[in-house]
């Protein structure tokens, strides 16, 4: 048999991926045990204290076992963190220490949402794929630079080390996981048990892009800013870079490394964003919301919109507009 390790980190962190990663991977042992396999996973809560408070004393959580009495384990499920990574990461060293000698010893790691400041501090993600909440990517970057974050990906999966996207979307990570370890008819089963949609690839269409500003970069600043308050103008890159009296492969050195997007990308995602914010509070047409953002071809428009929330201009209206219409 098998062994699998939930975290309970100490501090007031995420109780729900917590619980939701118990319920649903004992449902899956049950029904895998019921169709006449031997049981696959010992599950185990673990973590350094004998019990941790969550939102303020009204929940409780007493794990199974403390880390040290775990030699050996298989799969490692860390959740999702409080906001406060800094201090989160300090009162959690000794889980950061045992998950990256677990890992040397042959277990899998999968983190929940912010679970993957907890993961990215091992070094086990550095020169790796990894994805988070999208919410705090810029906070994410700054901190562990070396790590390729794709905050549009819901699930990663590189060589046994699994990351996925924000709050709820870790149920879809469960699902992934069961599948993987068990069967793909057990994974079905538990996703109609506990309703989850199954293969979901993006969490794309959910992003609020806000700009990356936790930069030092003054001029980059001042190029975002003009960007955000002249979008329905066509703004080429070569006018930016000569605004600010730079040469055009200097300013998007700069850009991208104080960013993490060219300047056309960001230029984009900012036009994009707008044009959803008009699809989610008006009736304007699809056309007027493009003129609106800066943009007059109609296809390049809907090519860009699908791209980045991975839905077209009309499935993404039709579905946060209540009162919108064909």
């Amino acid at each position: 048999m098998k062994h699998l390790t939930i975290l309970v980190p100490d501090g007031p962190n995420n109780l729900s991926s917590i619980v939701g990663s118990y319920k649903i991977l004992t449902r899956a042992n049950e029904y895998w045990k019921a169709s006449g396999h031997n049981e696959l996973f010992k599950i185990e809560l673990a973590g350094i204290s004998k019990e941790v408070e969550f939102y303020d004393g009204l929940f409780t959580v007493k794990p199974h076992t403390h880390i040290s009495a775990i030699t050996k384990t298989d799969l490692i499920i860390i959740p999702s963190l409080n906001h406060n990574y800094e201090s989160a990461l300090k009162g959690n060293s000794e889980l950061v220490t045992w998950v990256a000698e677990q890992n040397k010893k042959g277990a899998e790691i999968a983190s929940v949402c912010t679970g993957a400041f907890l993961l990215a501090s091992t070094g086990l993600l550095n020169g790796k794929t990894c994805s988070t909440h999208w919410a705090v990517a810029d906070v994410f970057r700054k901190m562990f630079p070396e790590v390729n974050l794709q905050p549009d990906k819901l699930i990663t999966d590189e060589g046994g080390i699994y990351t996925n996207g924000g709050a709820y979307s870790f149920l879809n990570l469960l699902i992934y996981l069961v599948e993987k370890y068990y069967d793909r008819q057990t994974a079905i089963y538990c996703s109609k048990v506990f309703q989850i949609e199954m293969d979901r690839q993006s969490q794309s269409e959910f992003i609020i892009f806000k700009g990356q500003k936790l930069h030092g970069d003054e001029m980059v600043k001042e190029a975002q800013l003009y960007m955000e308050d002249n979008l329905n103008e066509k703004i080429s890159v070569e006018h930016l870079s000569s605004r600010f009296a730079v040469g055009r492969r200097h300013f998007d050195r700069r850009f991208i490394k104080a960013t993490g997007n060219t300047p056309l990308e960001y230029l984009q995602r900012v036009k994009i964003e707008s044009a959803k914010r008009i699809f989610e509070t008006s009736r304007k047409t699809i056309n007027e919301a493009m003129y609106e953002v800066g943009y007059a071809d109609v296809k390049a428009f809907r090519e860009l919109f699908r791209k980045i929330t991975g839905l077209s201009p009309l499935e993404y209206r039709s579905k946060y507009n209540k009162e919108s219409f064909a």
